[in-house]
């Protein structure tokens, strides 16, 4: 059953504001991981400068790779999702904008205070107080934008990306606040609220969670969206997606101790997160499951159409790190892989290959609609990003395997008398070579971020501001 609704004016100006720099960050970020893949290579490519060491722009690209191009990316796909789902305009177009700015505040905020050395030292959470606040408070205005717009949607029902959206609202905000008290010192100095094991129990908790909700929940709310958007049929079974929603947000919050194994964390905490971390497996792969089955009679369109080749092999990498997260969170393939670039690895298949090409191809579904295009500036240089950014990933990822296992083994090789077989220096010497292979392989995905920059230029050029504004005069027939 359909309801004809009258035209009604969304909110595209943030879309486009944040899908926009969702580039310009995914460019800037992936650069510069780039160029620390190739200080390990070279490291006179240090500049024998504090703010430019490894140790220094290392944080910087995990925030603007994490936060700046991923935040931006789901920034701009709940707003565009919420408001054609809940059929209804985004509650407050100021709060919206306010978004917008001080999201950009806070990620300028760490191009600044990162490389001068201003950090908590915590992963995923190295700003320090001021900009913590800033970030809480803009994060805060978020939520209130999202679900201020789902009380007033015109629909009855609320779609299952938006439930996966709101539940990494909430949680970031959570993880955030919690794992950031701390007494400020000065300015740019602060000590954390928790002490010793606590603070490494909470750190994880949060760290592993950053994972979990801002990198997985927040990005399957884009899956349900996108994929059956642009593969042209419905979502293959809503009872899986709810199943997978409630088994998901249940279970991945307990995962966090399975950074902690062989520390002073109490053995029963790493137990139950390794436990956890296995039993994650069930509902990582129901997503990934319902996202290929609904291509169910449409396997053809991935011939001819790039952007659903991006969202489907999307999938794939989510399928085959949410198997090999679990897998190295069981404490004897651990005792191998732990601190090596396995981990590396690792980290790199999920982010490289699920959140970035869902991502990308969410971008591309979306440009066109925001500027009023019928399509894409060129579909072939589509399918060239495809092919960089596919091989980069599998370049990146199967050398750190290589080196990871290869590191594992001979730190752990010990000689008749009790000594270490093989000293610090030699695995590293050994790891030489991945350090290179892998990267040539950011090279090619960062490559692909330049002609999707390129791609998405000419498309805005395309359009006119009339054009564009038309674009939010969008007359609503039944449900989306």
């Amino acid at each position: 059953m359909s309801t004809a609704i009258s035209p009604t004016a969304y909110n595209y100006k943030v879309v486009r504001q944040f899908a926009i720099m969702t580039v310009v960050w995914g460019i800037l970020g992936m650069g510069l991981g780039v160029f620390i893949a190739s200080q390990l290579v070279w490291p006179e490519l240090n500049f024998g400068l504090p703010w430019t060491t490894f140790g220094r722009l290392r944080p910087l690209h995990t925030n603007l790779v994490i936060f700046a191009f991923g935040g931006c990316a789901l920034f701009a796909t709940s707003y565009y999702v919420v408001q054609r789902t809940c059929q209804t305009r985004l509650i407050s177009d100021s709060l919206a904008a306010f978004t917008f700015w001080g999201w950009q505040a806070v990620i300028v905020g760490a191009i600044v205070t990162l490389p001068l050395g201003y950090t908590t030292t915590k992963e995923y959470a190295e700003l320090e107080w001021p900009l913590a606040i800033l970030l809480a408070i803009v994060w805060v205005t978020y939520g209130l934008v999202f679900f201020g717009t789902i009380t007033k949607r015109k629909t009855k029902h609320i779609y299952v990306g938006n439930w996966f959206y709101g539940a990494f609202i909430v949680v970031t905000a959570m993880l955030h606040i919690v794992n950031h008290a701390s007494l400020p010192v000065s300015l740019f100095k602060s000590y954390s609220a928790y002490a010793g094991a606590t603070d490494a129990m909470i750190q994880w908790w949060y760290g592993h969670n950053a994972v979990g909700f801002f990198l997985t929940t927040g990005f399957l709310g884009m899956m349900y969206y996108f994929v059956p958007k642009q593969a042209e049929r419905p979502i293959y079974s809503y009872r899986l997606s709810i199943v997978h929603f409630w088994a998901l947000i249940t279970l991945y919050i307990w995962a966090g101790p399975h950074h902690l194994h062989y520390t002073a964390l109490p053995d029963w905490a790493q137990s139950l997160g390794m436990a956890m971390s296995i039993i994650l497996l069930a509902p990582s792969w129901g997503g990934m499951i319902n996202g290929m089955m609904t291509l169910s009679g449409a396997w053809h369109k991935l011939r001819t159409d790039p952007i659903l080749r991006f969202l489907v092999v999307s999938l794939a990498f989510y399928g085959m790190s949410t198997f090999e997260g679990p897998m190295m969170a069981i404490k004897t393939v651990n005792s191998l892989s732990h601190y090596t670039d396995w981990t590396i690895g690792h980290v790199h298949a999920g982010a490289l290959g699920w959140v970035a090409m869902i991502s990308i191809g969410a971008i591309y579904h979306m440009i066109p609609k925001l500027f009023g295009r019928a399509q894409m500036h060129s579909i072939g240089l589509i399918n060239t990003h495809f092919w960089l950014a596919t091989i980069g990933t599998v370049l990146y990822i199967a050398s750190m395997w290589v080196n990871g296992i290869t590191q594992g083994l001979m730190w752990r090789a010990i000689n008749d008398d009790g000594t270490l077989t093989y000293s610090f220096v030699e695995a590293l010497q050994a790891s030489h070579p991945g350090f290179i292979v892998r990267a040539l392989g950011g090279a090619f995905f960062a490559s692909g971020m330049l002609f999707m920059a390129y791609n998405v230029w000419r498309t805005v050029r395309a359009s006119n501001p009339a054009e564009a504004k038309a674009a939010e005069q969008i007359a609503v027939v039944g449900a989306h």
